[in-house]
């Protein structure tokens, strides 16, 4: 008996040890593929535990989530102005054919990312020596990304890989070309803000020269009406002393000679030295007579 119980254990042992190697599971983020003395026997692409038969039996597990390959260095390209411009971009990918995967890459990531990234690189070339400049900065930069991820969609279906999205992260001058933009820019700028200052110089002397006109013009028109107020006002002002004359001389003459004294005679301290015979006692002298 003690004989058996070593060996009941081991086979035990032993029983575990295959079992655990012939149970597998498969995650819901991987694919896996079964292989059979190094050929393909099943791709499993649903999450659970699975069996294979040990010793000639094994696994190999595919990301099934959605990759980034990124740039690590711009790329250059040409424009279809004859510029160089530098392109960093990246791209996002995912397995959706994994035994077709393994049959063109033989699953290995970095061949298939050496796939997008030549097939990515081609179509920018394409897609940027057909524009401008603006156009690849701003203009049909959208359109572009479009257009690279159905490109690069379709060339990466034949390895079993879906392009879900192509994006131009950076799209730069290189620095010798930035620099005469620049300066091309700011000769640019300075043109239009001297043609500014030129125009806005020759409005403020327009407007100077109207307003000065026009300054002449209502001090002309406010004199006239002035000089012929004044005049009207010095014609009636004639027309009231005429009549007013015309109807008591004497009266209005006696009036003329008071005033004349109270202006003369303002403050006791005036002094008035004239000939006694002067006309212009000519009321003092006949205060007293009669008739007069």
């Amino acid at each position: 008996m003690k004989q058996i119980m070593p060996m009941i254990a081991g086979s035990l042992l032993l029983l575990l040890i295959v079992l655990s190697s012939a149970i597998f599971t498969v995650d819901q983020r991987q694919h896996a593929i079964v292989f059979q003395l190094g050929e393909i026997k099943e791709v499993i692409s649903e999450p659970g535990l699975n069996f294979k038969w040990p010793m000639i039996q094994n696994v190999r597990y595919f990301d099934k989530r959605i990759l980034t390959f990124d740039s690590q260095e711009p790329e250059r390209f040409i424009t279809s102005e004859k510029k160089n411009v530098l392109v960093d971009s990246f791209v996002k990918w995912r397995i959706i054919d994994v035994e077709q995967y393994y049959k063109s890459v033989q699953g290995d990531e970095a061949r298939a990312q050496t796939r997008l990234a030549q097939t990515v690189n081609a179509g920018l070339r394409d897609e940027f020596g057909n524009r401008t400049v603006h156009d690849v900065v701003s203009g049909a930069r959208d359109k572009i990304m479009e257009i690279m991820r159905q490109k690069a969609d379709t060339d990466a279906r034949k390895i079993g890989v879906e392009v879900v999205d192509v994006r131009l992260k950076r799209v730069d001058l290189p620095q010798e070309v930035s620099e005469s933009v620049y300066r091309r820019m700011e000769a640019e700028r300075k043109r239009v803000a001297n043609e500014l200052r030129s125009t806005g110089a020759a409005e403020s002397e327009k407007i100077r020269a109207d307003a000065d006109r026009q300054r002449e013009i209502i001090i002309a028109e406010a004199y006239r009406d002035a000089q012929r107020a004044k005049g009207e006002g010095d014609a009636k002002s004639a027309a009231i002393y005429a009549s007013a004359f015309g109807q008591n001389p004497e009266f209005y003459a006696f009036y003329r000679s008071l005033e004349a004294y109270r202006q003369s005679l303002r403050s006791k301290s005036d002094i008035l030295v004239i000939e006694p015979n002067s006309e212009f006692f000519k009321y003092l002298r006949s205060s007293g007579k009669s008739g007069k």
